[in-house]
């Protein structure tokens, strides 16, 4: 036997004995169909409790909405990643997000009797305040600022490299082959 009928026949070890037997009598080459994780089914939320992961998609919506075609945080799935992101960070990323997040609803709650996922825009605009602050390099004394800076960039940063937004920014430039950030594999 070739190394290079070998190799193909790895995947098939594992599944069974007779598609393994008909690779290597030459019979039938079996196909297996392949899916993207993606399209199988819909992400569940681990790190955060209910009232944070909904104070998080709504920070999510405000700080990057869909705007002219282009995908938002909430269409990229950025709420679901920063879940996961945060669940695996080390315990000061955990700490800062859940008191950020608990921070929000409690302020939204003193202001306006609401929990922050349920805020008008102006009145949710009114707690991010600490955003409308000019950016420096020395990070804020307020911890919830800190906290605000920080989801603000992560949000940016996971959007703007989704496949939803790499999709629609190849299709507003009109050609093919990505947006050229990404090597080909070598053959």
């Amino acid at each position: 036997m070739r190394r290079r009928h070998f190799v193909g026949a790895i995947p098939f070890l594992t599944v069974s004995p007779e598609l393994l037997s008909q690779f290597l009598a030459g019979q039938a080459i079996p196909k297996l169909d392949a899916t993207a994780t993606d399209v199988v089914g819909a992400p569940v939320t681990r790190f955060f409790a209910a009232p944070q992961f909904a104070a998080l998609r709504r920070l999510s919506d405000l700080v990057l909405p869909s705007i002219g075609g282009a995908p938002g945080a909430l269409e990229a799935g950025v709420p679901e990643f920063l879940d996961f992101l945060v669940g695996q960070s080390l315990l000061p990323t955990k700490t800062l997000y859940r008191n950020g997040l608990q921070t929000l609803n409690l302020r939204a709650t003193a202001k306006f009797a609401k929990t922050f996922s349920v805020l008008e825009d102006t009145q949710a605009d009114a707690i991010l305040s600490p955003l409308h602050q000019s950016w420096t390099y020395k990070e804020p004394a307020d911890p919830f600022a800190v906290f605000l800076r920080h989801a603000k960039a992560d949000i940016l940063t996971a959007t703007s490299n989704s496949r939803e937004w790499v999709t629609a920014a190849q299709k507003n430039r009109g050609g093919g082959g990505g947006n050229g950030t990404y090597w080909l594999p070598a053959e």
